[in-house]
């Protein structure tokens, strides 16, 4: 069976199916994909996209439709919450091009939705169907046949493989009864965006220059604050622990919460939060990342479908973008063989996705301590250099493709494969 004689079907047109949609069509896949929503509409807040994913989007041809609405961070600053003095600075801009070989790009989502999107349009081999939701799954021998509901009307798709690409949480994960369910992290995040203009007028005493991530730390939560939509708009994220209300992604927010969290911080990084006009929360939810994110009858999973992690990090999207480039790599590397691609890709991806995730929850750990504990961070990241700090990052944004994927060809596919 050579898996490019018949359709590969992927469900979610988000950031991870979109971009393995665009990576599967080079190397001469046809694909279907299914998006349950009728249109891709702005939605979502902003990203940070580091190297290891600016590089494979500039690959997959989207970096050049990207740029013109991106902004290139100069620098992510760690800065205390109640004094907002600088803590720590790690150097991006054109030090990052240089040193991961890539930039370090900040971006709303809706706008990288966008430029897949664009990408996607141009490939003929890609049928991009909307309001069309996956509901159910039959395994075969020959294949996996989707029950797909369009309308209120169930059609049936047969293809040799189905990728998970439908979030956190996934439908094709419980179809496939494999891997982990999701679970609540415990923690909220709230989300707004803040037009630069009305961030210069009276609440900039917090902020420094519009140009990079800064992150404010405190035992009650985080916020990071960075510039998206060509710099005309501020994209703000908190993080505190809250008791799990809803499961979806965009909510209503209630400020109080939030202010409540932030005792004890600047009165200008309060006034600042407060200068948002409309805050939404959005609970985070984790998947383990040691449970199956493939099954031998065809179904792989990616991104957050495969392992939802904290935000601590900054690699949700960028992890998403790696799994869908390796396990287009993987399949082109074992075209006829469906078990061994799977393998090969779930095999290579683990170990990655386990330390970033340790990362994360690292991260998460640090961010939010208090007493000693903080007193000691503190002061251990004053006493260390920018060029040092970014060393400590080379292991994640110098990652690339072969670095998982030994002797695969890590520049721009043919159509016809590798």
């Amino acid at each position: 069976m050579d898996l490019r004689a018949g359709p590969i079907a992927i469900a979610g047109a988000g950031i991870a199916g979109l971009t393995a949609a665009l990576a599967l069509a080079q190397r001469g896949f046809q694909v279907r994909l299914f998006e349950r929503s009728d249109r891709l509409e702005e939605v979502g807040a902003g990203l940070q996209l580091s190297p290891n994913a600016t590089r494979l989007l500039d690959r997959l041809g989207v970096l050049s439709i990207l740029k013109p609405i991106a902004v290139r961070a100069e620098a992510v600053e760690i800065r205390s919450a109640r004094t907002l003095g600088r803590l720590a600075s790690v150097p991006l801009g054109e030090k990052a091009v240089r040193r991961w070989g890539a930039p370090y790009l900040t971006v709303h989502r809706a706008d990288l939705q966008s430029a897949l999107l664009a990408a996607v349009k141009r490939q003929p081999e890609i049928d991009l169907a909307t309001g069309a939701t996956v509901r159910d799954a039959a395994f075969h021998d020959y294949g996996v046949t989707l029950s797909v509901d369009r309308d209120g009307r169930i059609e049936e798709f047969g293809c040799k493989l189905a990728i998970g690409a439908d979030g956190v949480w996934s439908t094709l994960r419980e179809l496939g009864r494999h891997g982990r369910q999701s679970r609540y992290s415990g923690y909220v995040a709230w989300r707004a965006m803040l037009p630069s203009a009305q961030a210069g007028s009276g609440t900039d005493a917090a902020l420094p220059p519009n140009d990079r991530v800064t992150a404010w730390l405190h035992a009650g939560f985080h916020l990071v604050a960075y510039p998206v939509r060509a710099g005309e708009a501020i994209n703000l994220v908190a993080v505190t622990r809250a008791p799990e209300l809803t499961r979806r992604w965009s909510n209503a927010a209630d400020l109080s919460m939030l202010v409540a969290a932030m005792g004890g911080a600047s009165p200008a990084l309060q006034q600042l939060v407060q200068a948002a006009d409309h805050w939404t929360t959005w609970p985070i939810h984790e998947v383990p990342p040691d449970g199956a994110w493939t099954a031998k009858e065809g179904i792989a999973l990616i991104g957050d479908a495969a392992h939802a992690m904290s935000p601590y990090a900054a690699q949700g999207a960028a992890m998403a973008i790696e799994d869908a480039v390796a396990l287009a790599a993987a399949l082109a590397r074992e075209p006829t063989s469906l078990a061994a691609a799977l393998s090969l890709y779930e095999q290579a991806r683990r170990k990655r996705v386990k330390r970033v995730a340790a990362r994360g929850a690292f991260n998460r750990f640090t961010w939010h301590a208090s007493g000693p504990v903080a007193f000691v961070r503190d002061r251990v990241l004053a006493l260390r250099k920018p060029e040092t700090l970014a060393a400590d990052f080379d292991w994640l944004y110098g990652w690339d493709i072969g670095d998982d994927l030994p002797r695969l060809e890590t520049s721009r596919p043919s159509q016809t494969g590798l």
